[in-house]
């Protein structure tokens, strides 16, 4: 493999949590502009963003165990 478990899951810990910060920040925006598409569309990227991060959290843990 190109790149190592603790490598790939760091990155994708990284990138969850700016894609995770961005969604609440644009769920918040929603919020304050009484906008409520884009208060859904903030907390769905908001959510996918926890999901990568825990995903890359999963692959370090994997790799520090083999």
């Amino acid at each position: 493999m190109a790149k190592d478990l603790e490598q790939r899951g760091l990155e994708n810990e990284v990138k969850g949590s700016a894609k995770e910060m961005k969604g609440k920040l644009r769920g918040d925006l929603g919020d304050v502009t009484d906008n409520e598409s884009e208060h859904l569309k903030g907390r769905a990227e908001q959510l996918k963003g926890k999901i990568q991060k825990n995903i890359g959290e999963a692959e370090r843990n994997i790799d520090e165990s083999v």
